[in-house]
């Protein structure tokens, strides 16, 4: 009884459904946009981090914008999502963009440095090895986008 009750109240807010349905339309579009760069599909784009569109700063802006719609910019409410929205998207083309790029050069010094423990006895490189996942972060163009996706569904939403 009490699970469906949770279950309506969480079906009817409108802010909540925009913020998830924003971070799924975002995972799911990364497929034909790899596609469209790359010429191969990959529907583990829809799962990964990093790409675009950001699906992190849709979700935040189309929060931000139900919230905006519904409550009102003057409201306190609204200035907490605007500010947990900037956090998150500074995070993503920031600190995590950089965190990627890191790995990339790690990952391409511990192959410079497996070349040479073939050479010797202790053991096969590929014991040793551990990649490093390298797209964290996203470019600025892909936080933006994400914005303005989660913008429009935050609009459709609110309604």
């Amino acid at each position: 009884m009490w699970f469906s009750a949770l279950l309506r109240g969480i079906s009817h807010n409108p802010a909540l459904m925009a913020a998830l349905a924003s971070i799924l339309v975002a995972q799911v579009i990364k497929v034909p946009i790899f596609y469209a760069t790359n010429r191969k599909w990959d529907l583990s784009k829809m799962m990964s981090t990093g790409g675009m569109p950001s699906s992190h700063s849709a979700a935040v802006s189309s929060l931000s914008t139900v919230i905006a719609i519904r409550v009102g910019t003057g409201s306190m409410l609204f200035a907490a999502a605007v500010v947990f929205a900037i956090i998150v998207m500074y995070d993503a083309a920031g600190i995590r963009r950089h965190a990627g790029e890191q790995a990339i050069a790690i990952n391409k010094l511990e192959a410079e440095i497996g070349k040479y423990i073939e050479r010797f006895p202790m053991g096969r490189h590929e014991d040793y090895q551990k990649k490093l996942k390298e797209m964290l972060g996203h470019q600025p163009i892909e936080v933006f986008m994400g914005s303005i996706l989660g913008i429009l569904i935050g609009v459709v939403a609110a309604r």
